[in-house]
């Protein structure tokens, strides 16, 4: 991978989506424009195949909480690795990095509080 070589992936999880892009560096990470250290999660498949160091990343993350946002991190930064060698995805997805969690809230319904909560009930 040279200089102007870019490598980009993108992951979901619930309602967050992040974007992240990839170039040669020493392991330098923008989140949301904002230099930060890389989440253990999010860093979970850098780690896996041995390239913590090898990129600098910049990721773009909206929607969700810190959780999902999080997982669409690690999600992205996985597709990324797939993009830069497709000998890594067998490792990233036995992992299951490479599998998008598709687990969302679910909806409220009418007649109920919350989605699957009744209102309470009393017999008098």
């Amino acid at each position: 991978m040279n200089k102007s070589t870019t490598l980009r992936g993108t992951g979901r999880r619930k309602s967050a989506v992040a974007r992240s892009m990839f170039t040669a560096g020493k392991g330098l990470v923008t989140i949301n424009g904002r230099e930060a250290e890389l989440p253990a999660n999010a860093a979970a498949p850098l780690i896996l195949v041995g390239k913590r160091d090898a990129f600098d990343i910049s990721i773009k993350v909206s929607g969700g909480g810190l959780t999902g946002q999080e997982g669409a991190m690690r999600h992205s930064i996985a597709n990324a690795l797939v993009d830069f060698d497709a000998d890594l995805r067998p490792t990233l997805r036995k992992a299951g990095y490479l599998t998008r969690d598709d687990r969302s809230k679910e909806r409220k319904k009418y007649g109920l509080k919350k989605a699957r909560r009744a209102p309470q009930w009393s017999k008098r």
